[in-house]
């Protein structure tokens, strides 16, 4: 069964609002762009990264929602990243080895 965003995307949040180019920062460890991408309603999708990404970040390939807020994942399917919604056009949360990270729409 294919997942929609009414079955899992976290409330008052349309997971088809990420489709688009984002900054991501790594809080004292530089940002980097990167492209979100996904068909409308999506709870999932691909992420190319900019080269330059702080971290493990230019790995970044999959983003997710899940019941914890959006997840960035690498090639390996590795969690890069858990992230909250703190509004329509941002996310805060931390790295797998516990950095802050926040994601803002450009």
């Amino acid at each position: 069964m294919v997942q929609t965003a009414a079955m899992n995307a976290v409330p008052g949040f349309a997971p088809s609002s990420l489709a688009g180019k984002w900054t991501l920062e790594l809080v004292g460890g530089g940002s980097c762009v990167m492209n979100f991408t996904a068909p409308p309603d999506a709870v999932e999708g691909t992420i190319a990264p900019a080269s330059g990404c702080p971290y493990d970040f230019v790995a970044s390939r999959k983003w997710s929602f899940v019941t914890g807020g959006l997840v960035i994942r690498n090639h390996k399917a590795e969690k890069l990243a858990q992230l909250s919604p703190v509004g329509p056009d941002r996310y805060e949360g931390r790295s797998s080895d516990g950095q802050e990270v926040t994601l803002s729409c450009q």
